[in-house]
């Protein structure tokens, strides 16, 4: 199997343990072990007695029942029998990919968004086509151009929502529209769902799942929950698509481990005091983001409704990858170019870690845009 590289990945690979200021980071800044036990009121004594107890086995093969109810708990109308965990959202968006998509499939997925959703396709063999978010639409995909994309041959439309990099929101009225479009022709609707409930409003984030008998959602403890060292997420699904998904998933994956289960359970049973602190933390530090865009007159952007990260355009003569590579390399300030995101003349900035470092990487970058042309 010949797939593309990927561009993110390669990029963050390349620079995120070199540089002084990672403002490209897409997690809300990570919780310590002993942050989230005092969230949950346990102490390090009864955790230490818990592990200590534990027998290192490969655990549950589907996910234990307690964790796939918790989140199943994070969905309006979802049972413990239609979720299965999985190594990170990579490898829940993966086993969906590879369990549905076979050669000549039409695939369509948006773009910009995370890579997987339209070069995995692509590489299994689908005819895939993608449907450019806009600036000017706020980044939400065009129902009109989806709708003389879609045919009756559709497999599968993959979405994110919030999306990855533009921190666009797709209200639930816009999510019910494309499930019906999908309906119509019997395709299943993916939705990376990764950044789903950190918003920037008091409203709730409806997942595809809960919309329509073939939406597909996945999603993780790193991004929404600040575990990303877990590496533990998960698909929900109707019961029928997670037994197929299962058929794959013993090729690669046979178990999450048993002690990422132990504390991705104690974080969703305080789940409200985690995302309470974790949109505390993206709603203040949007406020710094977003001050520093709209006094700098050479950056602009849609400010984003939800997620973790902005799509910024930068008027510079410089491509998005040699303005990124310049910056590292000159300030320590890492952003993430557009081009590694197919989108060119754009940056990714990950605007949810720490708040001194934001403001340090911001104040560098606006010295920086006096130096190049």
């Amino acid at each position: 199997m010949k797939i593309e590289t990927f561009g993110v990945e390669q990029w963050m690979n390349a620079w995120e343990t070199k540089c002084a200021y990672n403002v490209a980071e897409t997690c809300v800044e990570s919780l310590t072990v002993a942050e989230l036990l005092e969230m949950a009121g346990m102490s390090q004594e009864q955790m230490a007695k818990d592990l200590a107890a534990k027998k290192l086995t490969y655990g549950w093969i589907e996910g234990s029942e307690k964790l796939r109810s918790l989140i199943a708990g994070l969905y309006r109308q979802q049972k413990a029998e239609n979720v299965l965990t999985t190594h990170g959202c990579i490898g829940a968006n993966m086993l969906v990919h590879r369990t549905l998509v076979e050669p000549g499939d039409h695939v369509i997925s948006v773009i910009p968004t995370y890579q997987q959703h339209y070069s995995i396709p692509k590489s299994f063999g689908a005819d895939i086509e993608t449907l450019r978010l806009l600036p000017e639409n706020g980044f939400l995909p065009d129902l009109s151009l989806l709708k003389t994309m879609i045919r009756d041959n559709t497999k599968l439309i993959c979405i994110n929502n919030p999306n990855n990099p533009t921190g666009a929101l797709m209200p639930v009225e816009l999510l019910q529209m494309i499930c019906d479009m999908a309906k119509e022709v019997g395709a299943w609707v993916l939705c990376d769902e990764v950044y789903r409930g950190l918003t920037q409003e008091e409203t709730y984030s409806e997942s595809v799942a809960d919309l329509y008998e073939k939406g597909i959602g996945t999603g993780s403890m790193s991004k929404v929950f600040s575990l990303a060292g877990l590496r533990l997420g998960w698909i929900v699904a109707n019961p029928e698509l997670i037994a197929k998904i299962l058929e794959q998933r013993d090729y690669d994956t046979i178990s999450v481990g048993m002690l990422d289960e132990y504390f991705a359970e104690i974080a969703l049973s305080v789940k409200d005091k985690i995302l309470e602190r974790n949109r505390g933390i993206v709603r203040e530090n949007l406020k710094v983001l977003d001050e520093w865009v709209n006094n700098e007159p050479r950056v602009s952007y849609v400010k984003p409704k939800a997620g973790t990260t902005a799509f910024v355009k930068v008027q510079t003569e410089l491509s998005s990858y040699e303005f990124c590579e310049r910056l590292v390399r000159e300030t320590g300030v890492m952003f993430t170019p557009g081009s590694a995101l197919h989108t060119e003349g754009f940056v990714r900035i990950g605007y949810a870690n720490n708040i001194k470092v934001l403001k340090k990487g911001l104040d560098l970058t606006s010295e920086f845009l006096k130096t190049i042309p």
